[in-house]
């Protein structure tokens, strides 16, 4: 197994650098079932993030994405049972994947609840913490 950075996924995924998609291209053709590539839930997030505010890609489209990497059987998605529950909470609701994902690690491990100052993470399952002045 080998891990992947976001950028060699991202230039797999988006082809807009000829050299560096070669070279991704290369890695992610040669990855299997018994030679997995790993991906972090970091880059799971990063690529995410990369994709939506970079490449402007939809949310319908990023949902498409991500559920196309987790399904991958020459991919291993660290916690994906914790990455899945994110990805269809963001899919339900209006909060980010990444809030979605923060959520539910959050949850799996044991967490009462989780406090946030952005509102929109409340529609992933956060308790907006409010700050009081004097």
């Amino acid at each position: 197994m080998i891990g992947l950075d976001t950028n060699v996924v991202v230039r797999y995924l988006t082809h807009d650098d000829p050299v560096q998609t070669a070279a991704a291209e290369k890695v992610m053709d040669s990855l299997s079932s018994d030679s997995p590539g790993f991906l972090s839930q970091v880059v799971v997030v990063e690529v995410a993030w990369v994709l939506e505010v970079s490449y402007r890609f939809k949310k319908r489209e990023l949902e498409q994405v991500l559920e196309t990497l987790l399904r991958s059987r020459e991919l291993v998605v660290e916690r994906a049972e914790i990455v899945w529950q994110a990805l269809r909470k963001f899919g339900a609701g209006n909060a980010d994947f990444a809030d979605c994902l923060i959520e539910r690690s959050c949850h799996a491990s044991e967490c009462e609840y989780t406090v946030t100052f952005d509102r929109k993470a409340v529609g992933a399952g956060m308790r907006l913490l409010k700050s009081e002045v004097g």
